[in-house]
Formats: structure tokens, C-alpha cells, sequence
């Protein structure tokens, strides 16, 4: 849940920005321009492309800002534009030639704002280094192949952290819909992992599904009428 002081201090520099103030509005943009890329760049899986979609958020964000009302905090709504964008993105890609973007990001080493999304792997060792090189493509592949609903949830649990209340709001499902999604996206996540030849305790922890998350999924699922997959 985010946190209440964050949310007051949203709520003031967006009344600033709505009338007019564009150094509250830098302040906003400051301040999540790299969640906003790194929820993109783990969508669209290509660093320029989820800079362009950052961009375009942000835009939409500015010229929509004075009929946002506050029904909901900044950040959902600022995180819905970006997924949104970021579906639309892969949809429309999905009726073109795909694009192999693994190579063009495993030879570069990530600079500032991918340093903490992309793995790198330059290291003094070469068998680690190819070592890591080899894990970061199977995860790359292993996350392409899920669906753009499975990505969303995911990166918006895993890398963002955002509680399932939040998650909720983000894409305008329900709670036990947004634990369903996740409980699938990690159970296909490792799938696709192990049967690219990843030994099981090497996949991240963040994505094995424990005992006690699928009862808890189960059980919120069953609470939330309409939940699916």
C-alpha cells in the first residue's frame, strides 16, 4: 500500500502542476521517471522503445492532468497510462515481424536508468560471465513468453512491489483476479525456465510459488466473484 505521506505529498505538487506550476509537474516526473521505464523497458523488453513509452506516459499525464480528479492515488494512475501503453505496444507488435532484442541488450552494459532493471554481464571471470549471460537470456525468453496480462502483474508485484489492493487499481480487476494472474505467471515463468534447462533452485525466488500463496490464492479467489485468469 503506498505510503500515506507519499500520496499527501502527490496530491500537492499535482494541484500545483494543475495550476499551472510545470516545476511541480518536473518534481512528478522526477519522481517516478524510473518506475515508469522500468515497468515499460519489463513490457516491451527493449530500452529505447520503453523510453519512447515513458515519454509518451508522461506526455499523456501532462495533457490530462487537469481533468484528473484524485479518485485514485497519482502513481495508479500514472502506472495504468504506462501498462496501457505497454499492452498496446505489444499488441500491435504481435501483427508485425517480431523483433530479437536479447543480443542488442546482453553485448551493451546498461547505463543509469537500466543499471537496476537489465542483469549485466560483464565480469573479470569469462565462464561467469557466460555463465550470467546464458541466465539472462533464459529469463528474457522465459518472460517473453508470457502474456502481456501474466507481464503486467508481474512486474508491477515483483519489480514495483505494489500490494494486490494496488496492483487491483493499477488495471481495474479484482483482488483475487490480480492473485490469480500472479499465481499463473509465476507458475509459467518457472515452467518456461526449467524446460530451457534452468536447474529449479536456480530460478529467482520472487517467482516459485510457496504452499502458503496458493492456498491464500485459492482463498481469495474464491471471494472475488468473476476472478479469472
Amino acid at each position: 500500500m503506498e505510503n500515506p505521506s507519499l500520496a499527501a505529498d502527490d496530491k500537492k505538487q499535482v494541484r500545483r502542476a494543475q495550476r499551472g506550476d510545470e516545476q511541480a509537474f518536473r518534481a512528478l516526473m522526477e519522481k517516478y521517471r524510473r518506475k515508469v521505464f522500468a515497468i515499460a523497458y519489463g513490457m516491451v523488453r527493449d530500452p529505447e522503445i520503453a523510453m519512447d513509452i515513458s515519454q509518451e506516459a508522461f506526455i499523456k499525464v501532462h495533457r490530462y492532468l487537469g481533468g484528473f480528479q484524485g479518485n485514485s492515488s497519482f502513481y495508479t494512475w500514472l502506472y495504468r497510462i504506462v501498462v496501457n501503453l505497454s499492452i498496446d505496444f505489444i499488441r500491435k507488435e504481435k501483427k508485425h515481424k517480431a523483433f530479437d532484442y536479447d543480443d542488442m541488450i546482453l553485448r551493451r552494459e546498461p547505463d543509469d536508468d537500466e543499471s537496476w532493471v537489465v542483469p549485466t554481464v560483464i565480469d573479470s571471470n569469462p565462464h561467469k560471465a557466460y555463465q550470467r549471460k546464458e541466465l539472462a537470456e533464459r529469463i528474457s525468453k522465459a518472460f517473453d513468453a508470457l502474456s502481456e496480462k501474466h507481464r503486467a502483474v508481474l512486474m508491477l508485484r515483483e519489480i514495483e512491489g505494489l500490494s494486490y489492493e494496488d496492483i487491483a487499481k493499477v488495471l481495474k480487476i479484482h483482488k483475487g483476479t490480480v492473485m490469480s494472474r500472479l499465481h499463473h505467471a509465476r507458475k509459467n515463468f518457472q515452467t518456461a525456465m526449467l524446460a530451457k534447462g534452468e536447474k529449479e533452485d536456480d530460478v529467482k525466488p520472487g517467482d516459485k510459488v510457496t504452499k502458503d500463496e496458493e492456498e491464500m490464492n485459492r482463498a481469495e479467489v474464491s471471494e472475488a466473484p468473476g476472478a479469472r485468469s
